[in-house]
């Protein structure tokens, strides 16, 4: 599974600091991890089990910035099935 269009467009606003946040995303669950500067950094996507926890996909964020915090490197690493 790669991560769509659509979802690293929304995958990129900024979100409340180190937060989970859940949300429905077109046919899928998803939540995500973000950092302390609001950006998602895990991901987890699938289907929303009885218990919480999402059946599917995991991926972490590779956000690579300089000393002057402009963004050097920025992709999704697919890390396998949860």
């Amino acid at each position: 599974m790669k991560i769509g269009e659509k979802l690293v467009k929304k995958l990129s606003k900024k979100y409340v600091p180190e937060e989970m946040i859940h949300h429905e995303f077109e046919r899928y669950d998803i939540s995500f991890k973000t950092d302390a500067d609001g950006n998602p950094i895990l991901l987890f996507i699938g289907t929303r089990k009885e218990d919480g926890k999402i059946r599917g996909e995991y991926f972490s964020r590779i956000l690579i910035k300089d000393k002057n915090g402009a963004v050097l490197k920025d992709y999704w690493d697919r890390k396998g099935k949860i």
